[in-house]
């Protein structure tokens, strides 16, 4: 198969991880989402990155040194790591790679300043974000400067807490390949995250926007406290302003700079309410679109909305599937028995068979909703009591979760053994969760929580 090293944003989608790496992939699907604007660019493929190391087999022998290394030894793996980045960042780009990105470079707009960004392969997955693993270089002038950071993005693979992060989850250095995203720089006027759930709380109906002025690094790098933003069901519910002395701004002959803010304007939000709402909206649709929470990079420019990136939330444990919009409290089942390991699957579809009450699954295990008991006075007693007896801790993840007044609505009692599912309430769980807005107990211990 002929070997491909540039390819346009707008012609890949999540189908392309394998050739232009988690980030461009999911730049190229958020460019085909309706309503949704994405700077122009495209990818340098993992095609021309192999193509590049093919010229230096040393890097080969360097990289099974560094999968043989034991991940204690942190001076063994920062040695060996920084050999591989010298070793890339010396080698001279083919001209047939050079070509095909000056090509490129040329139908978007030669003299235009770039973002030139890392997309390893191994990136922005629903189980691990490598979030900040890799390089990302701002406001790039020239083809020459954007060649030799296209050789730094590459480089960026082999980064010390790249390497450690790609140990930590079990992924093989030799496996993992870089392409780059070459896109057109934006210049706003504020940038920030967004996330569409929670992501401490796990609470799926509100989104929480971090926002700045100028470029979205100094959030990144905590140069500056954002202003935070909490929006529900398409209203800025709670908001704290930050008093952002700096900012990180564009220079007109290239890179960025770090600038001081006025002192009139420091205290003034990055954002109206009404801007607020219209990203939390975008960021329904993007969520809609991938199926799953997201957490997403934007920038304001010109009272618009440009998307720069846009991953999953891997914090987040999942909940079970749900066809209403209803608040959901679910008492995790295998934690009362001790197993804090996910079930195997002949497991969890042979409980159910023989439980007094609906069972529901989410990541290997199972739950019992316990909302309408909790709803109902005479009913939620006797929960909290036989929970309390269990594991005080659960009982009083409940009583936190009651405690939100609008979480759970008070029913007319429906008697000690009423609610969903009738029968008697669950044995003690050692775990609970909620659904939205709270997850269920993670790996190895149960947990509650709602907002």
């Amino acid at each position: 198969m002929m070997e491909q090293y540039v390819v346009d944003l707008r012609e890949v989608d999540e189908t392309h991880v394998a050739l232009v790496g988690g980030k461009g992939a999911h730049l190229g699907e958020l460019s085909r989402i309706d309503g949704v604007r994405v700077p122009g660019g495209f990818c340098v493929t993992t095609d021309a990155f192999r193509h590049v190391i093919a010229g230096a087999p040393s890097i080969d022998d360097r990289r099974d040194e560094l999968a043989r290394v034991n991940s204690d030894d942190r001076e063994a793996v920062r040695t060996l790591s920084a050999e591989i980045r010298r070793t890339i960042e010396g080698i001279s780009i083919p001209n047939e790679v050079a070509e095909a990105i000056t090509r490129a470079l040329a139908e978007v707009g030669e003299g235009a300043a770039y973002a030139v960004r890392s997309s390893a392969t191994a990136e922005d997955l629903p189980t691990a974000s490598f979030a900040g693993q890799q390089d990302t270089y701002l406001n790039v002038v020239g083809p020459q400067a954007i060649l030799q950071h296209i050789s730094r993005c590459w480089a960026s693979l082999f980064t010390e807490r790249a390497v450690t992060y790609r140990r930590r989850h079990g992924i093989d250095h030799r496996t993992v390949h870089m392409a780059v995203v070459v896109q057109r720089m934006a210049f706003p006027q504020a940038s920030g995250i967004l996330f569409t759930a929670d992501p401490v709380t796990g609470n799926r109906k509100v989104a929480t926007v971090d926002a700045g002025f100028g470029l979205g690094e100094a959030l990144v790098s905590g140069l500056v406290n954002p202003d935070v933003f909490t929006v529900r069901e398409g209203e800025v519910v709670a908001k704290a302003i930050a008093a952002k002395q700096r900012a990180i701004q564009a220079r007109p002959t290239g890179g960025t700079q770090e600038v001081s803010i006025d002192a009139r304007r420091q205290e003034q939000p990055a954002l109206t309410d009404a801007q607020v709402v219209r990203l939390a909206q975008l960021g329904r649709r993007i969520e809609a679109h991938f199926g799953r929470p997201q957490d997403i990079e934007w920038c304001l420019v010109d009272d618009g909305f440009q998307i720069v990136q846009s991953r999953p939330i891997t914090t987040l444990f999942p909940i079970p599937e749900i066809g209403d919009q209803e608040n959901h409290v679910y008492v995790s089942v295998g934690h009362q028995q001790m197993m804090t390991d996910a079930m195997k699957p002949l497991g969890y579809s042979m409980w159910p068979l023989t439980a007094m009450v609906p069972m529901h699954e989410a990541g290997g295990r199972l739950f019992v909703d316990v909302t309408r008991r909790l709803a109902s006075p005479a009913s939620r007693a006797g929960l909290l009591n036989i929970m309390g007896k269990g594991d005080p801790l659960v009982r009083d993840a409940l009583e936190t979760v009651l405690d939100r007044d609008d979480f759970v609505p008070s029913l007319p009692d429906a008697g000690p053994g009423g609610g969903a599912g009738g029968g008697a309430p669950p044995p003690p769980a050692r775990g609970a969760g909620a659904r939205p807005p709270a997850g269920a107990g993670g790996r190895g211990g149960g947990g509650a929580g709602a907002k």
